[in-house]
């Protein structure tokens, strides 16, 4: 019951290789053997399918550019740019060779010590503070912003200058921002600053309250760092503008300290402005150096008295003070964070930030800490009103640090930084959607570099008949195969001759892969293992302790969980295939706060890797990953029978988590699930990730530390020459109709691998985020982000969870649900309907978290849920109202939310009468009655423009996607020759016969219009459908449905409210409100 809110580098790889070498003998793909889509069953409501073939249809006409005019967008599309502009150069370089060479997978190293020429600011030097009434001899005043005023001076004393803080040199000394894209340009022609109604005027809360810290204050978020890696945070006090400030109202804004003019050495005053700040809208990517801090006071005034005392002693001379780090805040949202400097009052980080943003917000907010055992302490602050960065302009020196008094922290106390916003229109990578050619380097900044080759296989549920789906023609006369996952894995289990790995939130060894396949024994899976040991295999399993199930004394607790974690455990004891129980555990350097926090998280990947027969004699890697667990309830099929299987395949399998008691006569609880195979050189780095995992993992403690030598288990794969290298795997060119090209993305701290730098200076080098103590691996955040920017046409999404972007919404921002990936899409739309061009986003949820839904715990969810459709809407309707078309289209002309359902008619060989509830007033006795139940939405994927694919394990929830908590493993990819740019029209790929087997399965039915999802025709057709399917499967009769997609059951009006169906507040049957609830605190675990 694989829900998130309970408690519950492959070595040696080159990203500049040389290609791989054709290959002699690849097999290819079989031809597909399915029939036509049966006919309908006598169901009115639903037209037949289309019986002829799709009638061609017209691509978007692409014209090249001319050398001297930008590309001219073909009609009625949505402009792509089928090339990347060339790169332009920076302005204020001089020609030649970049500043820092740098190879396309990470970011370049920091630079010399030295800031950027250019400056917004005005001087600011590193004297110390005075109150005054302001500079002598009618010296200028200085205007200042937000909490203290906020700070927009700058040091440039001589001294200063020395240690780097300003330079007269004639360029900048590190490349700008979109320059270390390697391949990408900056579009000089596109406006500084996106289009957008007049900002709101914003008013700022006292200081004394905002920052109110103590020792014991906990910050909830614990990260973020170097690269367009989303990083993001729950972020301790609301920041959120909504106003005018007035520093009238609040006293504590009124001081007016003083400083020396770097000029003439003389005393300036620095009066904070009486000027309202405006909340703009922040999307792009913000550029953020942080250099250094000083003057910083010393917060540890207990370890203070003691050193005192302890300095009296002869020979004792040590001094104890801050551990300061900075994190950088917009609104209620933590973008980035150093690490900790132990003990030092004068820190220099010298650390890069490159953060993706989508933030309204008046202020950017650099919050200087101490770092303490309980949590974290307020030094002060440095704020940047986002007028000043709005247009593009970089801004940089030496900030005073204002403490929450709204006075300088300590005399001479400041902070070192540069800055500059990109806004996305600027950004090129974002341009073009998946792009081509070689130098196409797919997600930057990636822990994993983009792989070039292999093969794909899409799978959807668990297993699929050969004639249950039908038959989808693709480009050169290729046709879509309908892979069954889980009889691939039993066969590449069953053919493995080196090694099998598996990693799981849930692995269960009664559970059986193949059921009901002529001529293949039914093994469980725990049987098949065993066996493959006996042959020699190394098979090992990391699998998730939960901590709620306990063998004490004999006595055994399955846990809240019911992972069967120390069931498997005991199964395979004496046996020897390895199983590692792995807890979530935080750093041992972690506050005791977020130890306890982090206790609750889970390891929650779902891979399986095995050797493979590669030809001649050699051995390949093949690897498997999604959101698909080996345990029980998992198995389905795209009929997700409800009763009709309790005896046969499903015999041994009931799994239903929402009721409780008797479950006799129950429908169990259809699954609906994506995965995927990875043949080809992409499968070595999920190697790495099972190689990193279990050398931490396995790491001695205690008394085990005392031995000699340990074997920690794991093959060593260098050693074994025939299993061929990451670079031995054939590669075919873009050409190839087949070929893949594959990135591995995670979501991961070094808390739980073992490879990560110790130096987190070292972090930026492996693009790594760096936390407060940990470094994170939230690439997948990454590449849901890159994704969804690139989208050019539609996005198909179907997840476990959908729940982010707090910071926008209308309350509870300061939730920390703070992933960008839902205001982003939004964003999305809202761009596509001001240029007048179609997109369309659909989005497949569960009908309720799996449990019990009239739990709290499901209804915070749902009501997280809720709160996330009615921003998302809300941002729609605006922009549906500033270009004047909110009486023409609706936000669901552009964004649907859905569910799947089922309802199973009663057919002549079902026992109605007898295994019924007792009571027909439970939710399990109106579920027998009305024969009917969700289809619980697992998977965790998405599909941009027919042309790009992410399938893993993470959820879209702060959970998933921060890194520190749930740790999650996904795939990215793409068929180069089947994409926008290439074909300059439809990919007909594997990825487009995906997703239309995904709808094929969820309408029961195929229409030409499903091959344009963008299309206003396409959204109404399908929208209708599933609102024809909401009514059969709410209705008061029982009949058979053919359709499982169903609208969501909430109201969205014409201006983006959300809100319960009129006579629906709750589910069906089970209880609770569909919109959820909020009855208790608030709280991390179901975000």
């Amino acid at each position: 019951m694989d829900h998130n809110y309970n408690p519950y580098p492959y070595g040696g790889y080159n990203p500049n290789s040389a290609p791989y070498p054709p290959p002699e003998n690849y097999a290819q793909y079989p031809p597909p053997n399915s029939s036509p889509y049966p006919p309908p069953s006598n169901y009115a409501q639903y037209p037949p399918p289309t019986s002829t073939p799709f009638p061609p249809y017209d691509p978007y006409l692409y014209q090249p550019p001319q050398p001297s005019q930008p590309p001219q967008p073909p009609p009625n599309s949505v402009q792509p740019e089928y090339h990347y502009p060339p790169l332009q150069p920076f302005t204020s370089v001089p020609q030649g060779p970049p500043p820092y060479q740098y190879n396309g997978y990470g970011y370049p190293p920091p630079p010399p010590s030295q800031y950027h020429q250019q400056s917004s600011a005005p001087p600011l030097p590193l004297a110390e503070y005075q109150e005054s009434g302001g500079g002598p001899n009618g010296g200028p005043t200085t205007t200042s912003y937000g909490v203290s005023g906020s700070n927009v001076a700058a040091t440039h004393l001589p001294s200063v200058i020395n240690d780097g803080y300003s330079s007269n040199s004639s360029g900048p000394l590190y490349p700008q921002i979109d320059y270390q894209f390697a391949n990408l340009s900056v579009a000089d022609n596109l406006p500084s600053a996106p289009a957008s109604p007049p900002a709101p005027a914003a008013v700022v809360p006292p200081a004394s309250m905002m920052y109110q810290s103590a020792s014991a204050k906990y910050e909830s978020g614990s990260f973020h760092g170097h690269r367009p890696s989303d990083s993001f945070s729950s972020f301790d006090g609301s920041l959120s503008h909504s106003g005018s400030l007035d520093s009238s109202q609040y006293p504590l804004l009124t001081h007016t300290p003083s400083f020396v003019d770097p000029q003439n050495q003389q005393m300036v005053s620095f009066t904070p402005s009486k000027k309202a700040l405006k909340v703009l809208l922040l999307h792009g990517n913000l550029d953020i150096w942080i250099h250094e801090a000083k003057n910083l006071p010393n917060m540890d005034m207990f370890h203070k008295t003691m050193e005192e005392v302890f300095n009296r002693l002869p020979g004792s001379k040590s001094k104890i003070t801050s551990d300061p780090y900075v994190s950088v805040a917009l609104t209620t949202a933590v973008v980035a964070r150093t690490y900790v400097i132990s003990n030092n009052e004068n820190p220099v980080w010298k650390q890069h930030f490159n953060v993706p943003v989508a933030h309204h917000a008046a202020e950017v907010h650099f919050l200087v800490k101490d770092n303490d055992v309980v949590g974290s302490q307020l030094i002060g602050i440095v704020s940047i009103p986002v007028e000043q960065i709005y247009s593009g302009t970089k801004i940089e020196g030496f900030y005073p640090i204002i403490g929450t008094n709204g006075k300088p922290c300590k005399p001479g106390a400041g902070l070192g930084l540069t800055l500059q916003y990109i806004s996305i229109e600027k950004l090129s990578l974002y341009h073009n959607g998946v792009g081509a050619g070689p130098q196409y380097i797919g997600v930057p900044g990636t822990y994993f570099p983009l792989r070039r080759g292999g093969r794909v296989t899409l799978y959807q549920d668990a297993h699929v008949n050969d004639v249950s789906l039908p038959d989808f023609k693709l480009d050169q006369d290729m046709h879509y195969v309908h892979g069954s996952c889980w009889n691939d894995i039993f066969d590449a289990i069953s053919k493995a001759k080196r090694l099998i790995y598996i990693t799981g939130w849930s692995v269960w060894h009664k559970v059986k892969l193949v059921r009901g396949v002529a001529n293949i024994p039914e093994y469980t899976l725990g049987d098949l293992l065993k066996l493959k040991s006996q042959e020699g295999v190394r098979v090992l399993l990391l699998v998730w302790d939960d901590p709620t199930s306990r063998n004490i004394l004999g006595y055994k607790l399955d846990g809240m969980m019911a992972t069967h974690d120390e069931e498997t455990r005991r199964f395979f004891k004496h046996s020897s295939v390895q199983v590692l129980l792995v807890p979530r555990i935080a750093g041992k350097r972690h506050s005791w706060i977020k130890k306890q926090e982090v206790g609750i998280y889970t390891h929650h990947q779902k891979t399986v890797i095995v050797d493979t027969d590669a030809g001649y004699g050699k051995r390949r890697i093949l690897a498997f990953v999604g959101g698909l667990d080996l345990c029980d309830g998992r198995y389905d099929s795209p009929k997700h029978p409800l009763f009709r299987t309790l005896q046969t395949v499903h015999a041994d399998d009931f799994h239903n988590p929402t009721f409780t008691g008797d479950l006799a006569g129950c429908p169990r609880e259809p699954w609906h699930d994506m995965h995927s195979k990875i043949d080809g050189p992409a499968a070595y780095d999920v190697l790495t990730n099972f190689e990193e995992r279990w050398l931490k993992a396995s790491k001695p403690h205690g008394l085990k530390k005392l031995r000699s030598s340990y074997d920690d288990s794991l093959l060593r794969t260098e050693r074994m020459p025939e299993l061929l290298g990451v670079n031995d795997q054939p590669y075919h060119d873009d050409q190839d109709p087949e070929g893949w090209h594959v990135q591995i993305f995670r979501s991961i701290d070094s808390n739980s691998v073992k490879g990560f730098p110790k130096d987190p200076r070292d972090a930026t080098n492996k693009n790594l985020v760096c936390g407060k103590n940990v470094l994170i691996d939230m690439s997948i955040h990454t590449a849901y982000v890159k994704a969804i920017r690139s989208a050019q046409h539609f996005i198909y999404i179907e997840n476990q969870y959908f729940i982010g972007s707090s910071f926008n919404w209308n309350s509870h921002r300061n939730l920390g649900a703070d992933n960008l990936i839902p205001m982003e899409i939004a964003l999305k739309i809202a761009g596509k309907i001001r240029a007048h061009e179609r997109f369309a986003v659909y989005i497949v949820i569960p009908m309720w978290p799996e449990g019990v839904p009239t739990g709290n715990a499901t209804q915070r969810i749902l009501y997280w849920q809720n709160k996330t459709m009615q921003m998302m809407y809300e941002t729609i309707h605006d922009a549906l109202v500033e270009v004047g078309l909110e009486g023409v289209f609706s936000p669901q002309d552009y964004l649907n939310f859905f569910c799947l359902g089922n309802r199973e008619a009663v057919g002549p060989h079902d026992n109605v009468g007898d295994k019924s509830p007792g009571s027909v007033n439970t939710p399990q006795g109106l579920a027998r009655k009305s024969r009917r139940f969700m289809i619980y939405v697992h998977s965790k994927g998405m599909i941009v423009d027919d042309e790009y694919v992410i399938i893993g394990s993470a959820n879209i929830n702060q959970r998933s996607l921060e890194g520190t908590r749930d740790t999650e493993i996904a795939m990215g990819g793409y068929q180069p020759r089947h994409t926008w740019a290439t074909k300059l029209s439809y990919p007909r790929g594997q990825i487009y016969g995906y997703r239309m087997s995904l709808w094929a399965e969820h309408l029961g039915l195929v229409d030409d219009l499903f091959t344009q999802p963008e299309s206003i025709e396409c959204v109404r057709r399908v929208r209708s459908l599933s609102e024809a399917n909401w009514k059969q499967f709410a209705a008061d009769e029982v009949s058979e449905m053919r359709g499982h997609l169903m609208k969501y059951p909430v109201e969205v009006d014409p201006k983006g409210k959300v809100r319960s169906i009129p006579g629906c507040v709750n589910f069906p049957d089970v209880g609770g409100q569909i919109v959820g609830s909020f009855l208790a605190i608030q709280e991390n675990l179901t975000i």
